[in-house]
């Protein structure tokens, strides 16, 4: 038959017992890691709805540009737009505006200040795109260490009580220990969506970038053509 007291001393190590029961420390740190994990969970639901809506315009964008017959008017139709292949669009059309309105054109230096403003406009964009990503990466790699730390803390606080106690019981030790593996265990919630929603996004928005070079470069072929046919 079971021992009772060891079954009400268990009802003691859920998740909010072990918390409101921690050190201040250990209280601060599983604080700091729940947070972070929401605060990873927001930014990955975000995240993912930003990177589905951006691929779908621009993909819808991009059949439009390229079935338009005048540019200049698709141009002013978009040129306030905040889509990123946009915005790559009204870098070329504002670099070749003001390259070629000289009465001289010098047609090779056009054509590398067309590519070097569609790619700095692109690695802009790419940058704005992925400014969130750093705090993933700053989640999964420091929230294990986090939880190291309350984990250390714990097994310090239990090492205390068995030197006050003078026992080394299981009821002594087992409420750091608990501690410290929770806080583990939060650490490791925190970290592993992270880390993985880190890696799949990074992936996209590199594909992402490989989209908008090949759109820069097609455009930049058809600028270059329209400079041969000035000529």
């Amino acid at each position: 038959m079971p021992d009772i007291s060891l079954a009400t001393d268990a009802a003691t190590l859920s998740p909010i017992a072990l918390f409101i029961q921690a050190d201040i420390v250990v209280r601060i740190v599983m604080v700091g890691l729940i947070a972070a994990s929401i605060w990873t969970w927001l930014i990955i639901v975000s995240f993912f709805l930003r990177l589905r809506g951006v691929n779908r315009k621009s993909e819808a964008f991009e059949q439009d540009f390229w079935r338009t017959p005048d540019i200049d008017s698709f141009h002013r139709e978009h040129a306030k737009s905040a889509l990123p292949t946009a915005r790559v669009m009204t870098a070329g059309v504002s670099e070749w505006r003001r390259s070629t309105k000289a009465k001289v054109v010098d047609r090779a230096a056009v054509r590398e200040r067309l590519a070097s403003a569609m790619q700095s406009a692109t690695s802009g964009e790419i940058d704005t795109l992925s400014d969130r990503l750093n705090i993933l990466a700053t989640i999964g790699s420091v929230a294990p260490f986090v939880g190291l730390f309350g984990t250390v803390w714990g097994i310090m606080r239990s090492f205390t009580a068995i030197a006050a106690e003078q026992n080394s019981s299981l009821a002594v030790v087992a409420p750091g220990i608990a501690e410290a593996l929770f806080a583990t265990a939060l650490g490791l919630f925190a970290a592993i969506p992270a880390v993985i929603a880190y890696n799949r996004f990074s992936h996209r928005i590199g594909r992402f970038e490989a989209r908008l070079y090949r759109f820069a470069d097609g455009f930049h072929a058809t600028l270059s053509r329209e400079l041969e046919s000035e000529a």
